[in-house]
């Protein structure tokens, strides 16, 4: 089973399908993303459910980064599709295709959400008492 994501004119996906595989031949169809592109009149490009952060979580070859999502960016210098920023001080990592904060995450077993106002991670307080 294939994944193909749409693409629309800012680079932005748009649609996610599941489609044909890359070698299957029907009806002497042996171009899958030009065939759904032109089905759809967007820019289609294969994606991989099993790609994440630059790698393929089943051992394989990773393919494009992450698996797309609706409003993920497709970057073409780098071949990847890639999630929306969530903050403004995150940069992205070339490598992993992912979102980095400024501070790395604490390594200490506690949850924690970022703060974009003060640049840092701050604990969840978990009542125990619910």
């Amino acid at each position: 089973m294939a994944h193909y994501a749409f693409i629309n004119d800012n680079n932005i996906v748009t649609q996610v399908i599941v489609g044909r595989e890359e070698d299957d031949l029907v009806d002497g169809i042996t171009d899958w993303e030009t065939y759904y592109g032109e089905k759809m009149g967007e820019r289609c490009l294969r994606t991989s459910y099993n790609t994440v952060a630059g790698v393929h979580t089943g051992g394989g070859e990773a393919y494009r980064g992450n698996y797309a999502g609706i409003g993920y960016t497709y970057d073409e210098a780098l071949d990847a599709f890639i999630a929306p920023q969530p903050y403004p001080s995150w940069s992205l990592n070339e490598t992993t295709y992912s979102w980095e904060a400024p501070v790395a995450y604490p390594e200490d077993g506690g949850v924690y959400v970022w703060n974009e106002n003060k640049k840092e991670w701050e604990a969840v307080v978990v009542d125990e008492t619910d």
